[in-house]
């Protein structure tokens, strides 16, 4: 479970010494791994195969004059990984939810998605909801101000982008990680009340994982 120890917190320069672990899920051919390889490489494959169970990337960007590390989870979002995958939610400080505009389908399944990142990565963790290919106008079938209000009912952050196109998946990642770093501040500034809540989501954890 994500801990107030975890948090990345300023050294005397004003550098993160801690690693932002990020973690992106939503269902298999949303193109979780084409955002994240456009985002770490700048680079995009029209022929990534799906991935099985997990993979990462370790990349650094610079906020603030600052050099953040991050290291970026690619998640399997086939049902029969949901198991495996779970087990590496933990201590995540950012989520991003991934649905295909032009797929339905794969936005309805975003309760889903949502309730496993409350209970094995925490409430706590920032949450950024990301429609992507929205590159094809003529097939997109989920409207943005539809997605953008139940983003908003989430608490999440939320944008469109194709990571064909490079379009705002740079602007996305760095919108998570502001408000993850905006979070790591507050916290460190208001430890009981975090450290209260992080107890009880860590008991109710510990509950789910022995039903």
């Amino acid at each position: 479970k994500l801990h107030s120890s975890q948090l990345p917190k300023p050294n005397s320069a004003g550098v993160y010494s801690t690693t932002f672990k990020l973690l992106v899920v939503g269902d298999a051919g949303v193109g979780k791994t084409c955002l994240i390889t456009r985002f770490v490489d700048d680079v995009f494959s029209s022929t990534v195969k799906s991935t099985i169970g997990v993979d990462f990337k370790a990349t650094s960007i610079e906020m603030d004059g600052k050099q953040v590390q991050l290291q970026v989870w690619d998640t399997a979002g086939q049902e029969r990984f949901r198991a495996l995958t779970t087990s590496y939610y933990r201590g995540a400080h950012g989520v991003i939810l991934v649905y295909d505009v032009t797929e339905q389908a794969s936005f309805d399944h975003l309760a889903s998605w949502i309730k496993d990142v409350d209970l094995y990565s925490g409430e706590e963790a920032i949450k950024l909801l990301i429609g992507n290919k929205d590159d094809m106008p003529d097939k997109k079938v989920v409207d943005t101000e539809v997605a953008r209000e139940f983003a908003k009912d989430h608490n999440m952050l939320f944008m469109e982008a194709s990571a064909m196109r490079a379009l705002n998946v740079n602007a996305a990642f760095k919108l998570l990680v502001a408000e993850v770093m905006h979070q790591a501040d507050t916290i460190a500034s208001q430890p009981p009340a975090f450290e209260h809540k992080l107890k009880v989501n860590a008991e109710r954890s510990r509950r789910a994982s022995q039903a």
